[in-house]
């Protein structure tokens, strides 16, 4: 029994390792996909690194999709493709205007997609589009939905799919969470980490530096050669959608020789599921899967796993002891 401890210990160790996101060491940053101040390389010059759309607007503290004004669309596109197959993008960003609760929108899309820069009727892009998209979503378009915004959730796409506003995307959603950061008298953070087949989202709206898990999914299979973007839509209803930062990291992790040999460009953008995004659909709160094993939820399930060991193992000592003193009493 003594001896299953450490495995215990060692397990732990390694539960909290893979919940750790990078602290943003200089040396992984890659700047030629990263958007920091005071914005240099952003523009239509030949040499920029970030193109922008519609009513963005770029100053020296931050970059405005979207004013605190009615139907105005922007976005903001790095114009390098990236080719890492392990990345952790953090996003620092600003969410805020006049309007009250639930009086106020519509929020932010941040995306790693195959084309770039193409307007439509989704937080100002695509709606059909070929990768990734992390929706900050502020103005619950279905009444029905019994969850509270806004609410953050995240969308793999091969193009077959078009995201439903009406429905506020519940028809692909992989996971998401609600999430208070409209309004806050300092920014909010995001962080976005795809490795190995696993896409983690985590949040920081308080300031602490310290991240809280939203999203946490394995089976996904995202390409190389795409482009990460940002962008915001307003309606009938408004806010201010600021991006301050989009800092982009490459993580250094070793794969198989048969993953270094596959041609990571030719991959399709998809999720092994055990139950389709589809399905999610007839699921009002939009949690179809079921919750992801943070460090304390794997700790508590091995601590009554080896509690249940213990119980099971003193029973067994007692029965047999029982039954001991039973056979003596027939000789």
């Amino acid at each position: 029994l003594f001896k299953m401890i450490p495995l215990l210990f060692l397990l732990l160790h390694f539960t909290f390792v893979q919940c750790d996101i990078t602290d943003g060491n200089a040396e992984h940053l890659k700047r030629e996909h990263s958007l920091m101040k005071p914005y240099q390389g952003v523009g239509s010059s030949p040499s920029s690194q970030w193109d922008f759309w519609g009513s963005t607007l770029v100053t020296s503290s931050y970059v405005r999709l979207t004013p605190d004004e009615r139907s105005k669309q922007g976005s903001i596109w790095n114009t390098v493709p990236v080719y890492l197959k392990d990345w952790e993008m953090h996003i620092q960003y600003k969410i805020h205007g006049s309007g009250k609760k639930n009086l106020h929108g519509d929020g932010i899309a941040i995306w790693y997609t195959k084309d770039r820069l193409h307007p439509g009727p989704v937080f100002g892009s695509n709606a059909k589009f070929h990768g990734l998209a992390l929706f900050v979503d502020t103005y619950p378009n279905d009444e029905a939905a019994d969850r509270s915004f806004p609410y953050i959730s995240a969308m793999v796409n091969n193009g077959s799919l078009p995201y439903d506003h009406g429905k506020d995307g519940r028809n692909a959603e992989l996971g998401g969470c609600s999430s208070e950061i409209r309004n806050k008298d300092h920014d909010t953070y995001l962080a976005i980490r795809y490795s190995k087949g696993r896409l983690t989202v985590m949040v920081d709206i308080d300031d602490k530096n310290e991240w809280k898990e939203c999203i946490d999914i394995g089976g996904v299979r995202l390409p190389t050669g795409y482009y990460f973007g940002a962008s915001a839509a307003t309606g009938d209803l408004s806010d201010n959608h600021d991006i301050i930062s989009m800092k982009m990291y490459q993580l250094m992790v070793e794969h198989s020789p048969d993953e270094d040999n596959l041609d990571w460009t030719k991959i399709e953008p998809s999720v092994s599921l055990l139950k389709s995004p589809k399905d999610n659909i007839d699921d009002p709160t939009g949690n179809f899967r079921s919750t992801p094993l943070t460090g304390w939820k794997v700790f508590l399930l091995l601590l009554c796993a080896l509690l249940g060991i213990v119980v099971c193992g003193v029973v067994g000592a007692v029965v047999f002891q029982k039954r001991q003193e039973r056979n003596k009493r027939f000789y």
